[in-house]
């Protein structure tokens, strides 16, 4: 588990390719691998991945599978890219993002960005699959930070989040362009409670879900976006 609060940014320092599988090492900045051992977790921009080797003080080797470099960032990556890092939470360690597991569900683009003085500004398409969960004041992993949704509209299909100098300090956010792909994680609990009533309410509703599905369309009135199909989230790699 990881808590969304992002420790540094690391750097692609060597990518190598087998069958099925692509291996990354990562350059980490100082002092971030201290204890690091062979099999520990570390989120990647949000990806959980498993340390696989330490060929050197301050790197480390991932191996990722072909499925989570189709339906990730990581799948773009180049050599000298930088990424989000988080090692993994020991206990008792205090949570200042929200719990984060490194299972990306989806993949959302920069829409927009802003800089309003002393802001940054990201307004995020997400993909239909995944409005259903994302709220104004509720919480989402972007590139393994934490962050708060500030505004949303899911029926445009975007929201936006605000970014102070720190985060962008410890981020990658900054230097993000309208169109780059960012990794999303839903929150939980929040997914727990939206997929709860939605199955409530198709179970009471049945077939009669269709014609009231019809109506609210003839009336202009937005579909609840609550009783779409559920999609499959991405296991992580091993972490």
């Amino acid at each position: 588990m990881f808590t969304g609060i992002v420790q540094g940014v690391a750097e692609v320092g060597a990518i190598t390719d087998r069958t099925g599988l692509r291996s990354f090492e990562l350059v980490f900045p100082s002092g971030f691998d201290q204890g690091l051992e062979i099999g520990a977790s570390v989120a990647c921009d949000g990806v959980c991945l498993t340390v696989t080797a330490l060929p050197q003080p301050g790197r480390a080797r991932f191996d990722v599978m072909q499925q989570s470099l189709a339906l990730t960032t990581l799948g773009s990556l180049k050599v000298g890219d930088p990424l989000n890092v988080e090692r993994a939470a020991r206990d008792g360690a205090e949570i200042g993002g929200h719990p984060i597991s490194g299972h990306v569900d989806c993949m959302a683009r920069v829409l927009e960005v802003r800089r309003p003085e002393n802001n940054h500004v990201l307004r995020i398409e997400m993909p239909a699959s995944h409005r259903r969960y994302v709220f104004a004041k509720g919480y989402v992993a972007i590139n393994g930070a934490s962050l708060t949704v500030a505004e949303a509209d899911r029926a445009a299909g975007w929201f936006e989040v605000w970014l102070i100098p720190e985060t962008l300090r410890m981020t990658t956010f900054g230097a993000k362009q309208a169109g780059d792909a960012l990794n999303i994680e839903i929150e939980r609990g929040t997914q727990v409670m939206v997929d709860t009533v939605r199955d409530t309410l198709s179970e009471r509703l049945g077939p009669l879900w269709p014609a009231l599905e019809e109506l609210l369309a003839r009336q202009g009135t937005p579909v609840m976006e609550t009783l779409a199909p559920p999609r499959p989230t991405l296991p992580r790699d091993g972490g």
